[in-house]
Formats: C-alpha cells, structure tokens, sequence
C-alpha cells in the first residue's frame, strides 16, 4: 500500500482500538456498564477493520495477470467496502441491541471509576488516531473540505479511518454522557440510551461508508483537476489537434485507464500517426503519472459532419474538446 493510502493513520488507529478495547472489557467486567460493552464491540470491530484495510492493501500488490490483466488494484475498494458493510454495521447493531436491553432492564452501575477512567483514557487514545489520521488525510485533501474529500477520495483508507475515528470519539463521549447521567440520577436507563445513541451512530457512519464504497466499486472517473491534465497533455497542436471524447477510469486508488480518441491530421501517414500516439502517451503520463494504461484511437474530426447529426454529442466521436 502506498503511502497515499494512509498505512500510518491505519497502524496507529489499530494499536489505538486494541488498547481501547482491553481497558473497556475491564470497565465493563468490574461495573457491568452496556455503554462499556458496546463500545468494547465497537473497538473489536475497528480493530477489525484496520486489520482488513491492510490486508487489502497487501493483496492489491500483486501482479497482474492473464485473468486479471489490470491488475488487483481493486482489492482495496472491495475491503473497504467489506469494513463499512459487516463490521460496522455489527458494531451498531450489537450496540442497539445492548441499549434495548439496558432500558428494558436496568440497573446501577457499580464501581464508577472503571468506566469513566476507562473512557478517559479511551478519548486521549482516539484523539492521537484521529490526529493521525487528519495529518495525513491533510496532505491529500488540499483546498476541499472535508465532506468533499471523503466523497472523492479515491483511496478508500483514509475516509474509512477519519469517519472510524470521528465516530469512536462521539461515541465515547455518548458513553461518558451517559455513564454520568446514570451515576448522577442513580437510573441505569441513561447508560442505555447512550448506548442506543452510540448504535445509531455507527449504523449511520456504516450506510455513508457503504456508499462511498460502492460508488469506487462500480468504477470513478479521474476527478475533475486530473481530467484537465490528461486533455492539456494529449494535445499538442500540430499531430494532436484535439481530444473528441474521453472516458477513463480508476483501476484502483493509483492507477488509472484512459480510453481517448483523439483528432490527427488527414494528411498524415501511418508512421506520423503512430509517433503522435506514442507522444501523446508520454506527456499524459508525465502530467498524470498514475495514467499507466492507456488507449488512443486516432480519428480524423470533422465539426460540420459531427453537427449534422439528430445529437451531435451522440454522433461517432461526439463533440471535440480541445
């Protein structure tokens, strides 16, 4: 896995949540606190999830082959979508599950201190991972905000450690909320309502992974500023005179397919033709290094005839972009 893919914000969230989870098993076997054993869950879960992020980093390593000619890039996506999928949605409904219960019979927290030690000592231990995880994440994000770079990222790492994190954090505060209201009220129904809300919030987190996911896995495009680019690169005014349509696709997190037809000279001979391809390539890769496969079609453009057409953006080529 790359550097890109956040492998540090993912070893110092794993080292994080299996600390977490031992201290909040403790907690939770001295003061019998549902919050303690749901967010015990919760950080067995992560745990998990770290531990599936880097195995599919390490399977996206292999080379490609004659039944996967492009490569395993994509094994990153499909772990990531497996985190989002099972482990978190276990977490929350395991936590739900707990809440119920709680409410539907509570009783008093004993030996208080556990818990709440616990849970201090679990948001200093999440809040370094979360650091972790925004100090690389930062790196990449540039000038987007936050909710744009977990929806373009390509990389599914990074967003599925800083919404893991994001979580952890409020959940724990949940739990200390309702740790507190219980210790304070003498009713242990607040330590199930917190333990309800922390449920309810890892199913949601899940559902926003899942999407996100989903959508790497069926396939996206380059975004916006890397599409620019490739179109800048493959002209250069004289063999290449313009990119008439263009698809590409991300074969995983740092590789890239582009597929072009691109307008050449008519008068230009097979050898000419050939050179500009060959040229073209070159400077798409030199502007967009992670562009390692790529097709181009040549084709003599012709706006009149493209402008005839019923649809001219559905004519053979479609519109040229220059």
């Amino acid at each position: 896995m790359s550097a890109s893919g956040g492998t540090k914000a993912i070893v110092a969230a794993l080292g994080a949540n299996l600390a977490i989870a031992v201290a909040k098993f403790v907690a939770f076997a001295f003061s019998g606190s549902s919050s303690m054993l749901a967010e015990g869950v919760h950080s067995v879960a992560d745990s998990g999830n770290q531990a599936l992020l880097l195995l599919g980093g390490k399977k996206a390593q292999k080379k490609a082959s004659e039944e996967h000619p492009f490569g395993y890039g994509r094994e990153r996506y499909i772990y990531g979508f497996l985190v989002s999928i099972v482990l978190f949605t276990i977490g929350g409904v395991f936590a739900l599950y707990e809440g119920y219960e709680k409410i539907k019979e509570p009783h008093e927290i004993e030996h208080w201190y556990w818990p709440v030690g616990v849970l201090v000592f679990a948001i200093v231990a999440e809040g370094f991972s979360f650091r972790t995880a925004i100090k690389e994440s930062n790196e990449l994000r540039g000038k987007q905000s936050w909710g744009q770079f977990i929806r373009t990222a390509k990389a599914p790492e990074l967003p599925v450690v800083l919404l893991e994190d994001f979580g952890a954090l409020v959940g724990l505060v949940l739990a200390l909320g309702g740790v507190g209201i219980s210790l304070a009220t003498g009713d242990g129904v607040w330590d199930g309502i917190g333990t309800l809300c922390i449920g309810a919030l890892l199913v949601l987190i899940a559902l926003i992974l899942a999407a996100e996911t989903k959508s790497l896995l069926l396939g996206e495009a380059a975004g916006t500023e890397d599409l620019a680019r490739i179109r800048a690169a493959a002209v250069d005014g004289e063999s290449v005179t313009a990119v008439i349509h263009m698809r590409t696709l991300h074969l995983g997190p740092e590789e890239l397919l582009v597929a072009a037809k691109i307008a050449v000279r008519g008068d230009d001979t097979a050898v000419e033709v050939a050179r500009a391809i060959d040229a073209a390539e070159a400077r798409i890769r030199e502007a967009v290094p992670i562009a390692r496969v790529i097709y181009l079609e040549p084709d003599i453009y012709d706006e009149r005839a493209a402008a005839a057409g019923e649809d001219p953006k559905a004519t053979p080529g479609g519109p040229a972009v220059h």
